[in-house]
């Protein structure tokens, strides 16, 4: 028994010894492999392939012009028979006004014009006729007074007559050569270029235009749009007493169609006129849509920073619609086959002298780089680095400038 005891002692304490000596060599290979090899840290990979750079911004649409539309005359709104947001066509009637009195003074002009037109139609059928007449009768009757003042100043020659008797016929020569320059002048003025015809000419260009003037007022009682596109904006109801100068109704054009963006200031160097885009609607983001730049604003907005820039759309979705909020990718910059760069790596990106930290021979090494096209993922290196080298990212802790590591890829790291 005692035997049995010492040998349970003895196989113990050499256990003891054994599970010890495990402990100490594990413990020297992990710190002869931590002070070689350096922690596990995880690394991005330099890749090479065709990189574009682009700008991204969000605005909203907009069309080139707006088209108010207002009432020309004030009335009460008897009829809106569209509704806002509504696609009309050109001459299609968006508000109706009450026009009872504008038909009244409609028809009162054409009776004013009717009254005018047989005016004129008496002067032409009646007054130059008779005054023709006239003229005739007057000229016989100046021919006969004539032919009796010769007969009498023979006779009074010859002593038949005495002086009383040819200063009668005198009177009654005279008499009739007056009424024939009177029925002269009746007849010119109801002839082609005289007064009574100019005249009554005259009345009825004036009852045409006041019938025109009533008739285009009562047009105005039906307010019609100028031209196809969205009503974006409706600020009537029935029963509403209108006036001119008032906006009821705000049409957004059919046709061109414009992406207005607040880009930031700091790409204004990157933009260009007709580099291209693709946009979306925030409300429809899995459908994109191409776009174009053609214009940038010379001046920048000092209280945000931003340059104003518009995008024409030569295709606009038929969804799109106006003040819609898009976003926009615009393209400003293409490289084939470019030695690209994960952004997150580098130090001192918008400094003087960026910098990264290269796996070289199990150690981060400082590595200073020049970069070209960027996105906010991605930078082009133009000198300092190659495809296939890795990179420390700038998130990896407690990693200096040629310290060992054990670079981990992403795809050992998950």
């Amino acid at each position: 028994m005692p035997m049995l005891i010492t040998l349970r002692l003895f196989v113990q304490r050499y256990m003891g010894w054994l599970l010890l000596t495990a402990a100490v060599l594990v413990g020297v290979f992990l710190g002869v492999r931590y002070g070689l090899q350096g922690p596990a840290t995880p690394v991005l990979a330099v890749v090479q392939r065709d990189f574009v750079q682009t700008v991204v911004a969000s605005g909203h649409v907009e069309s080139p012009h707006r088209v108010e539309l207002g009432a020309q005359v004030t009335g009460t709104v008897l009829r809106i028979p569209v509704a806002e947001g509504q696609t009309v066509t050109a001459g299609q009637t968006l508000i109706e006004l009450e026009s009872t009195e504008l038909q009244a003074a409609l028809h009162q002009a054409q009776l004013a014009v009717a009254q005018a037109q047989a005016k004129l139609r008496q002067v032409h059928e009646v007054q130059a006729p008779v005054a023709e007449q006239a003229e005739r009768q007057a000229q016989a009757n100046q021919d006969a007074a004539t032919q009796a003042l010769q007969r009498a100043q023979s006779l009074f020659n010859q002593g038949f007559i005495g002086q009383a008797a040819l200063d009668e016929s005198k009177r009654s020569e005279s008499v009739a050569r007056a009424q024939l320059r009177s029925t002269q002048q009746q007849l010119r003025s109801a002839s082609s270029g005289g007064s009574d015809l100019a005249v009554a000419e005259s009345a009825l260009s004036q009852a045409q235009a006041g019938a025109d003037v009533a008739r285009a007022r009562l047009r105005y009682a039906q307010i019609q749009a100028p031209v196809a596109g969205t009503l974006i904006a409706r600020n009537v109801e029935p029963g509403d007493v209108v006036q001119p100068g008032k906006v009821l109704m705000v049409l957004s054009p059919a046709g061109e169609t414009q992406l207005v963006v607040q880009m930031d200031e700091k790409h204004l160097n990157l933009l260009k006129l007709g580099q291209v885009a693709q946009a979306s609607a925030d409300a429809y983001a899995g459908q994109r849509f191409s776009a174009s730049l053609v214009f940038i604003n010379p001046g920048v907005d000092a209280q945000r920073g931003s340059v104003l820039v518009k995008l024409q759309v030569p295709q606009p979705p038929a969804y799109l619609t106006q003040d819609m909020t898009v976003s926009v990718d615009i393209e400003v910059g293409h490289r084939r086959q470019a030695v690209l760069l994960p952004t997150e790596a580098v130090h001192d990106l918008d400094g003087a002298s960026p910098w990264v930290l290269r796996v070289v021979d199990g150690r981060a090494v400082h590595t200073p780089v020049q970069l070209g096209l960027r996105t906010p993922t991605l930078c082009e290196v133009l000198g300092g680095l190659k495809a296939g080298d890795w990179v420390v990212p700038i998130t990896a802790a407690l990693v200096l400038d040629n310290a060992r590591v054990r670079a981990m890829p992403p795809s050992v790291t998950k």
